[in-house]
């Protein structure tokens, strides 16, 4: 990193997880895709290098851990890195590797860009009228959600939101607009009904947008 950007080399080093279950499937095809289009776009110029990192059951088999201490430390080193899909037993046993990922390496922003591309087919009737960006609190809520049973009969489920969580998803969100030319963020919540978690994400939503007079700051419930 330089400056708050990445200085990527001609010959960049990419950890990988090969993921679980359909994983090998699904990597096997995607490095193909990625090394034709680095190949196309730069002539032969640049190339990544890929490294292999363990995680999930295949790191399990090997290793005797779920999660190996290596893994993480060639992410933070690298900065850039793919994973495949990862086993979480339902009901009991480890819990979610993919959420663990998230919260050690604080990878508190899931984007997802959302827009139709031609000759794609669509249920809707207008498909490219469609072009907006979704970005998720990765790490807090659900994710981070305590569990306990409150008697036999009863399980309880606390969702888990905090003044900063909420304040950098929006102020994430609020800042990407700005830079891409984007003129609205609305903040999806369920404040109605939840008042203190989502009521607490709504404030901070409003309390962000302030600083973005540029930016249409709206809601939906």
């Amino acid at each position: 990193m330089s400056g708050g950007k990445l200085n990527v080399p001609d010959q960049p080093i990419i950890p990988f997880i090969e993921g679980d279950g359909t994983g090998p499937d699904i990597w096997n095809a995607s490095v193909s895709v990625l090394d034709a289009s680095v190949e196309k776009a730069y002539g032969g110029k640049r190339k990544i290098q890929w490294m292999e990192v363990l995680a999930g059951e295949k790191a399990f088999n090997q290793t005797g851990n779920w999660l190996p201490d290596e893994t993480l430390a060639a992410f933070k080193e690298y900065l850039v890195g793919i994973k495949g899909p990862l086993t979480t037993p339902v009901g009991g046993g480890i819990r979610s590797l993919n959420v663990a990922l998230r919260q050690i390496l604080d990878l508190y922003v899931c984007l997802r860009p959302v827009r139709w591309f031609e000759g794609v087919p669509s249920p809707v009737k207008n498909p490219g009228a469609v072009d907006m960006v979704i970005f998720r609190e990765n790490t807090e809520d659900s994710y981070a959600a305590i569990e306990h049973m409150v008697s036999d009969e009863v399980a309880q489920c606390l969702k888990v939101i905090t003044w900063p969580g909420s304040y950098r998803i929006a102020d994430f969100a609020l800042n990407w607009a700005r830079e891409n030319g984007r003129k609205k963020v609305y903040c999806v919540h369920k404040a109605n009904i939840m008042k203190m978690t989502d009521g607490m994400f709504l404030e901070e939503f409003h309390r962000a947008a302030k600083d973005f007079p540029d930016i249409q700051a709206d809601t939906i419930i």
